[in-house]
């Protein structure tokens, strides 16, 4: 069988780049080991964030270091077995996320960033994906006046540098908005801009039906299979096409490394667990507990409790400890009632040294693409990077300049 364009990998950014090549008129297969939005695409927090021009960095703040090391925090953890072979990427973050070096690679990040509620609503309202949206914004939440001052501050620079709009609640503010949360807090900072979905994984696939609609179509198949050509094995026999991008997040390396590519990719695995909210209580807002590092996130399936980074090998033993720490003290703070989920789900993100993802023409294959290393904002950046992608592909003048974001950079 063949095709214009194959694309491997069907999460979030590898469904909304078949979307945007299958609505440019390009006969796509989009292809998968398992069903679509079924790993790091289904445990997210659910959060659009436009606020997040600033990626996720690697704490230069000695006291923060210091809990690390010890490997007892929430909103950290490191497998001691994985260190020797993480620490040359764990280093080159580490550089990345210098103050100076942090603000430069924000200006930008925010170029994609800026995008991603204008994208999402585009695709959500073709896929009639609407409902799946709150435009609830999201809060930090704080336990102290230094670290609600200090992040005060900090949203102040972000709207006069970035137009980033927030309200800073007081205690009075925070039990109107969220009645049923204890009143242990000094303040919150909420983000207004950004949605929030009630279920992650439901908004891919109602994108993949999209994609399905437009007349593209979705197989399951072995990507690590790809031989220059381009061809795929599926279970539907073997596809050619004549450009192939890879989405693969978390596992992009096992196709890139068989193509000569040595790419500085790692992975930050984290882990969630679904809740019954007690009695009658309700949570009306997304909320990071600032100074405990967990988050809580309202969903279809229940109160969604997330946790921070795992610093591990990909396929390496799944150790929810950071989980079991969060559950006690999120129950002290909304009543949470008893786990819906038979175990807690992990998931892994496909992250780069320098925070930014991996977009745009592989530098030494003709047509092939690349599509990943969105960390913790794959489900935030995939309408954005599909549209981009898309675009690049089918040789149109890219809606932003995708510069920053190739693979050259490393």
């Amino acid at each position: 069988m063949n095709t214009d364009v194959l694309v491997l990998g069907a999460g979030i950014v590898g469904v909304s780049v078949a979307v945007h090549l299958q609505k440019r008129g390009r006969s796509t297969v989009l292809v998968d080991r398992r069903a679509a939005a079924a790993e790091t695409s289904y445990g997210n927090a659910g959060l659009v964030q436009r606020e997040g021009v600033y990626p996720y960095g690697f704490p230069h703040d000695f006291g923060a270091l210091a809990r690390y090391s010890l490997n007892r925090t929430i909103d950290a953890h490191y497998h001691p077995s994985a260190i020797p072979r993480i620490t040359p990427f764990l280093w080159q973050y580490w550089k990345h996320s210098r103050p100076a070096r942090h603000r430069a690679i924000a200006r930008l990040y925010a170029r994609l960033i800026e995008h991603c509620i204008v994208e999402h609503d585009a695709l959500a309202a073709e896929a009639g994906a609407q409902d799946l949206f709150r435009r609830t914004g999201w809060m930090k939440i704080f336990r102290t006046e230094r670290e609600r001052d200090t992040r005060f501050r900090e949203a102040e620079q972000w709207k006069i540098d970035f137009g980033i709009n927030s309200a800073f609640l007081d205690r009075k503010a925070i039990q109107e908005k969220e009645p049923h949360v204890a009143p242990v807090l000094v303040g919150a900072l909420h983000f207004i801009d950004p949605i929030a979905a009630i279920d992650p994984q439901a908004v891919s696939l109602a994108y993949l039906a999209l994609f399905q609609k437009l007349g593209g179509r979705f197989m399951q198949g072995n990507a690590g299979t790809l031989e220059p050509g381009w061809t795929v094995r599926t279970v539907e026999g073997s596809i050619s096409a004549r450009d192939v991008v890879i989405a693969l997040g978390p596992w992009a390396d096992v196709v890139t490394r068989r193509l000569g590519y040595d790419l500085p990719l790692a992975v930050k695995r984290g882990y969630h667990m679904h809740y019954r909210a007690a009695g009658s209580a309700v949570l009306n807002h997304p909320m990071l507990d600032q100074e405990r590092g967990y988050f809580l996130a309202p969903m279809r399936a229940g109160i969604r409790l997330t946790t921070g980074a795992e610093f591990a090998l990909r396929d390496g033993m799944k150790t929810p400890v950071q989980l079991n720490r969060a559950e006690p003290i999120a129950r002290e703070l909304f009543p949470l009632a008893e786990r819906l989920d038979a175990d807690p789900w992990m998931g892994s993100r496909p992250c780069t040294p320098d925070m930014m993802p991996i977009i745009g023409r592989a530098p030494r294959h003709e047509r092939l693409w690349f599509a990943f290393g969105h960390a913790h904002h794959g489900f935030t950046l995939g309408p954005v990077t599909g549209r981009l992608v898309a675009e690049l592909v089918c040789g149109e003048a890219p809606f932003v300049d995708p510069a920053p974001y190739r693979a050259e950079r490393f």
